[in-house]
């Protein structure tokens, strides 16, 4: 029966982690959606390496963690070019 929850407290902290950073990444909040997203890296590697997520999860969070990575390869304001240059 422990064994049915094993993940529940993890995924909802992996789940919490990307609904801030797509919330951030909506709203043009660059740096606060980078932040977001090596918290989420973190923690998702910490949780992998302690063997607290089954492999649906695994799988599910690593898609995540890329597609995020992808998009938001250039997405900070450091990168932005001023419109009058």
């Amino acid at each position: 029966m422990l064994n049915l929850f094993r993940g529940a407290k993890a995924n909802r902290e992996l789940e919490a982690l990307v609904e801030r950073i797509a919330s951030n990444v909506a709203n043009n909040y660059k740096d606060a959606a980078q932040d977001y997203l090596r918290q989420f890296e973190s923690r998702f590697e910490q949780l992998q390496a302690e063997g607290r997520l089954n492999e649906r999860q695994r799988a599910r969070y690593g898609a995540l963690l890329s597609d995020f990575k992808g998009k938001m390869k250039e997405f900070s304001h450091k990168d932005q070019k001023p419109y009058w240059t």
